[in-house]
């Protein structure tokens, strides 16, 4: 700790002594920037690098309004990734939420936002992934042949058998024989409600 300045010392002469002390103890060697020029006049040098240091952006700084505005201009890209329209929807959902939320108590300065449209969102990813659409019009999720069919059907059938079921016929599920006995009371009582 810095000790005080004694009674009746002029603080330039004060000072002057510590800086001396401190030269004479090596306080001043190997100083991080030594020999390095002296950063810019810019005064947001200091944001720039505290925000590198954080590992923060500089849209973390911008008022609410403008986060969203730039949000909403981000919005291709960010859905351009997306695999499926359920999280394109989610997506937009979001964005959507924020802009009510401020919406419903704006601050910062008034910049005129608006909600996103679902479907002018959707029309634009479904072109960015270039969807081709069948002879319906609807979308084509790339035909199957019936070779690729069958192989899906027979694991999807593999699979059931190892988990106890036997077979699945307009979502009902009929078990194994060791099941029905099993529970077979129940079924009949099940099915006597029908």
């Amino acid at each position: 700790m810095t000790e005080r300045k004694p009674p009746r010392t002029t603080f330039e002469s004060w000072v002057e002594t510590q800086i001396r002390n401190a030269y004479e103890r090596g306080d001043f060697e190997n100083l991080a920037g030594a020999g390095k020029p002296i950063p810019s006049g810019d005064a947001d040098d200091w944001v720039r690098g505290y925000l590198r240091r954080q590992g923060l952006s500089a849209d973390d700084l911008l008022p609410e309004p403008l986060r969203l505005r730039k949000d909403i201009e981000r919005l291709p890209d960010t859905v351009r990734g997306a695999r499926t329209e359920h999280e394109v929807r989610a997506e937009v959902a979001r964005l959507n939420r924020r802009i009510a939320e401020w919406l419903r108590n704006p601050s910062g300065p008034q910049v005129p936002i608006r909600r996103v449209d679902v479907d002018e969102v959707l029309a634009r990813w479904r072109a960015g992934r270039g969807t081709r659409t069948g002879p319906a019009g609807g979308p084509d999720h790339g035909r199957l042949d019936e070779e690729t069919r069958r192989a899906r059907r027979a694991l999807a059938a593999a699979a059931l058998t190892e988990a106890g079921y036997g077979e699945i016929r307009r979502a009902e599920v009929r078990f194994e024989r060791a099941r029905r006995r099993r529970f077979g009371r129940f079924f009949r009582r099940l099915r006597a409600a029908r």
